[in-house]
């Protein structure tokens, strides 16, 4: 704590900070926006890291790439904010208080195994994931590859009846499983675990809550392991105010994600994702072989 304190003075007085206000008010904005919708905000964040020069050293890759969870805490909070009367009635529900027949327990056993299979592989593997796939080349890939599945994937059908009251422990160790895939940069977690919610039978409305739901647990433990063991890097390389600044732009952008997709999928398909994703990954590679990234 003394450490961190000495490194927080001093970085706010010199002023000296290889991030401004802007660029993490720009940062926090692609979290909010991307990381509840099937596009990957990884995927992002590494582009317009790279984009505004945040990466050009060892050391202010490792806090860039801290940063970049440690924003997300914005996105938690606007899942939490949105989601409270669901969260409180499955906290309530783990401690015997509720009368709703089982399913804020079962919700919560389910959000459970969906966490660890993706918990721990990416405690295991995360430093071999960080090396071989957090890259340009790989993140085209994924993006590529997830459009064309998202395309194939609508022109499907996709019985669905199923709601959130009906998830069982299987349903939430199924979509964990599944939810590893999205260790790999550009593939989303949202999109694999909506989609994996799908398959199981789940409407969509159902199936993008119990993605921000898992999101909420998976992505707050992320963060959490992340400020305890780069805070201090994070304020050393970036200062203070500006990952304040993008924490308060993931809040609000998440926020406005989440309402928007909540609509959008009650009458339209995730195809725009599909199409949108194969648009990412064509940008993206003119810019890579044209050393303009």
């Amino acid at each position: 704590m003394v450490a961190t304190a000495v490194i927080v003075a001093a970085a706010t007085e010199s002023g000296d900070s290889l991030l401004s206000v802007p660029e993490a008010v720009l940062l926090g904005a692609v979290e909010g926006i991307t990381e509840f919708l099937p596009v990957s905000s990884t995927g992002h964040l590494t582009i317009t890291q790279r984009l505004l020069g945040l990466t050009e050293t060892p050391a202010a890759e490792a806090a860039a790439g801290a940063y970049a969870i440690a924003i997300q805490a914005g996105a938690i909070v606007a899942v939490f904010g949105l989601y409270r009367r669901r969260i409180l009635a499955t906290a309530t529900a783990l401690v015997g208080q509720t009368n709703d027949g089982g399913a804020g327990g079962r919700l919560a056993a389910a959000l459970f195994a969906g966490f660890v299979p993706a918990g721990v592989t990416g405690f295991l593997l995360g430093d071999l994931i960080k090396e071989h796939l957090l890259g340009l080349w790989p993140t085209v890939a994924a993006w590529a590859v997830g459009g064309v599945v998202i395309l194939v994937w609508s022109r499907l059908s996709h019985p669905a009846s199923r709601d959130l009251e009906h998830v069982r422990f299987g349903d939430g160790l199924f979509i964990g499983v599944v939810q590893i895939f999205a260790l790999w940069p550009g593939v989303s977690r949202s999109l694999v675990t909506i989609l994996a919610a799908i398959a199981l039978g789940f409407r969509t409305s159902a199936a993008v809550e119990f993605s921000f739901l898992l999101g909420l647990v998976t992505l707050g433990v992320a963060t959490v392991y992340e400020g305890v063991g780069s805070g201090a890097l994070i304020l050393n390389q970036f200062g203070i105010a500006a990952p304040l600044a993008g924490f308060g732009a993931a809040l609000v952008t998440a926020a406005g994600a989440i309402v928007w997709l909540v609509a959008y999928v009650q009458c339209h398909s995730l195809a725009v994702f599909g199409w949108y994703r194969l648009g990412a990954a064509a940008v993206v590679t003119v810019l890579v072989l044209t050393a303009n990234l």
